[in-house]
């Protein structure tokens, strides 16, 4: 398989943010068959969904892999797993770290809890405004450009972190 160039959205609010984030780039980059090319710069952004928690630190990484898109997040879940995530928290709660497949390539997969691009992604100014860091005229599958997108959310709570 050819290498596919994806994007991964990267979030915390429990612990040390900054530092799970920073540690779940360098699992991914160590992942067999994965690189990480980049990554945005480091946002403090409101909950969304549950209010009533801490903020998040996000972030978006670009990477290069060429293993498929489920392997891709059966990869992703075992790097949350190993940095202390147990799944069946409260829907939108706090967690320690979170790693979502954003896009995969101009792939549309819409599978049983595989969905590409990731579904609520265009509604979450914390996934889009570190994403238009990286990659400011990118064209969404089916969506439009990103800059487009952007201009219908409210952005000034994704506030990028000075020194991260």
């Amino acid at each position: 398989m050819s290498a596919v160039r994806a994007f991964v959205g990267l979030g915390g609010n429990l612990g040390d943010p900054i530092a799970q984030i920073k540690a779940a780039l360098a699992a991914l980059d160590r992942s067999a068959q994965t690189r990480v090319l980049r990554h945005s710069g480091f946002y403090r952004t409101p909950p969304w969904g549950v209010t009533d928690q801490a903020e998040f630190v996000n972030a978006v990484a670009e990477i290069e892999t060429t293993l498929t898109p489920r392997v891709l997040l059966h990869e992703l879940l075992r790097i949350e797993i190993e940095a202390g995530r147990i799944r069946g928290e409260q829907r939108w709660g706090p967690r320690l770290i979170d790693l979502d497949l954003l896009l995969y390539g101009a792939s549309q997969i819409d599978e049983d809890s595989l969905r590409v691009p990731h579904p609520r992604m265009l509604e979450r100014a914390f996934v889009l405004v570190p994403l238009s860091e990286l990659e400011p005229s990118l064209n969404l599958p089916d969506h439009g450009e990103l800059s487009s997108l952007l201009a219908n959310l409210d952005t000034s709570t994704c506030i990028r972190l000075s020194g991260v």
